[in-house]
């Protein structure tokens, strides 16, 4: 209803020419039928295929004119006034200066022959000439209420042709809110399509959903929908982090007695920086895991294009994108590797700064960011400052219970009997490697065992781990400069 109102409100400040950039081109013709009856003005529409026809009370079929050009001139000669909707008209305007020209003139005779052109599309470019006497109008997305209606009332239409169906009301809240962000059309699609796949609404949808809405809204591998999310149970370690996490799990509902005025604010994102292979990578993954959220992970590298000002559309396109998908995880992995700029980068590295700075401190969306660094020098002061980021945590190497934690993941992942095995001495001889180095330590002593054709024992495991020379070995002085700068300035996400 509020789309409507807003819409009539559009049409009654005499706008000559309204453009509406959606998929939903149905609902908006039927919404301009019952605006056309409020203002009492005939309804038109046109596409290529079908012409001009009048569509809001019935008419005699009428043969119009298809071509593009032609229906312009003839809605310019006509002396009736009326609404013209016509939809995908973007490719007729596009290097066409005589179609530019007359969209001119019908909107400079506005005043006289009162024609209002609505431009339907799913994108459209307006020309400079006639831009000022345009106007947007943006159809709103549905709520999650609006959403979770829509659910039970696909649930009804499928009882009603006998067919049983489990429904998780739990599950239904759930898919409501990460159904936010499509068209109701598109929400419509989705929802028609859990419910058949299995003849149920369950928690298993919810995954299905967020898959089907991400290939909806993709973007060219600029933003990747991650479909492997881990559990903290796979992570060793980082017990502070995980307890922060714990305490800002976003909750299905408010706590009893609590205002929505008076609710904490939405946590915003975490900054973890560390050694290479410590598990920052696992614990952005295990965020999204442990939240039920869907992962989003941005590719800094792939938003540089070297057109002036492509870097900066994609990046804030991709933010958009992540938006759209809200509530989620966004993951920007080695953000210093898009922030670090040269002299020769021309600028571009400081105005992504700035778009994903303004976009931090403005979203409303639930986006909770989880960027990793691994170089605290390259990354700007701006992003550091409180507010930015709710907290800033350093993943160190791993001290021996928690490498004796690892080793125990990773061979009980590849079924490897443990019982044979002296943990705590593969521990101590294991110092100073990360979670990493570890876990190919032990894959690298199971191929070794099998060349031999033996079972893995302790004394491959050990050998391996003798072979290896690990980055706090072989990079160690930047290392220890990293935790000299964390300290006092991070909190030990391990402790």
């Amino acid at each position: 209803m509020q789309d409507i109102r807003d819409l009539t409100a559009v049409l009654r400040s005499k706008t000559p020419i309204v453009v509406i950039e959606t998929y939903e081109e149905y609902r908006v013709v039927d919404m301009l039928k019952r605006i056309a009856n409020v203002l009492y003005q005939p309804l038109f529409t046109w596409s290529i295929t079908q012409g001009l026809t009048r569509v809001d009370k019935p008419m005699p079929a009428q043969k119009f004119n298809t071509e593009p050009g032609d229906i312009l001139g003839q809605i310019k000669a006509t002396t009736q006034q009326g609404i013209y909707v016509l939809c995908d008209f973007h490719p007729f305007v596009v290097e066409a200066p005589k179609n530019v020209r007359l969209l001119k003139e019908i909107a400079l005779e506005y005043d006289a022959l009162q024609h209002t052109l609505v431009l339907v599309s799913h994108a459209f470019e307006i020309p400079p000439e006639i831009k000022r006497y345009c106007a947007y109008f943006q159809l709103t997305l549905p709520s999650t209420s609006q959403l979770e209606n829509l659910i039970y009332l696909e649930v009804d239409k499928v009882r009603t042709q006998g067919i049983p169906l489990n429904v998780d009301d739990k599950a239904v809240v759930k898919l409501a809110e990460n159904l936010r962000g499509v068209t109701l059309d598109d929400a419509r699609r989705l929802i028609h399509k859990a419910i058949v796949d299995d003849g149920a609404i369950t928690h298993s949808d919810v995954d299905l959903i967020n898959k089907a809405k991400f290939q909806l809204l993709d973007l060219n591998g600029i933003l990747q929908f991650e479909y492997d999310t881990s559990d903290f149970s796979q992570i060793a370690g980082l017990h502070n982090l995980k307890k922060w996490l714990k305490q800002r799990a976003p909750a299905a509902h408010s706590p009893q007695g609590v205002s929505a005025a008076a609710q904490i604010d939405t946590p915003k994102g975490v900054l973890l920086l560390g050694v290479q292979g410590s598990g920052k990578s696992l614990a952005a993954k295990a965020v999204a895991g442990v939240w039920q959220r869907p992962l989003l992970r941005l590719d800094m590298g792939a938003l540089y294009n070297k057109y002036i000002g492509e870097t900066e559309k994609n990046l804030r396109n991709a933010l958009e994108l992540a938006d759209m998908m809200s509530p989620c995880i966004l993951w920007i992995d080695e953000i210093e590797k898009g922030l670090s700029g040269s002299n020769s980068d021309q600028g571009i590295s400081t105005r992504i700064l700035g778009t994903l700075l303004t976009w931090m401190a403005e979203r409303k969306s639930e986006v909770f960011v989880v960027a990793t660094a691994n170089d605290i020098q390259a990354l700007p002061p701006e992003l550091m400052r409180k507010g930015r980021m709710d907290e800033i945590f350093f993943v160190d190497l791993p001290d021996e219970t928690i490498r004796k934690a690892i080793f125990l993941i990773h061979c009980q992942r590849r079924g490897i009997d443990v019982s044979r095995l002296d943990l705590a001495q593969l521990s101590r001889h294991s110092q100073g490697f990360s979670g990493a180095e570890i876990e190919q330590a032990v894959i690298a002593a199971m191929y070794s065992a099998r060349s031999l054709g033996r079972t893995l024992d302790q004394d491959l495991l050990l050998e391996e781990l003798t072979k290896t020379r690990p980055l706090s070995i072989v990079m160690g002085d930047k290392i220890n400069a990293l935790r000299q700068w964390a300290a006092g300035r991070t909190v030990n996400a391990h402790e």
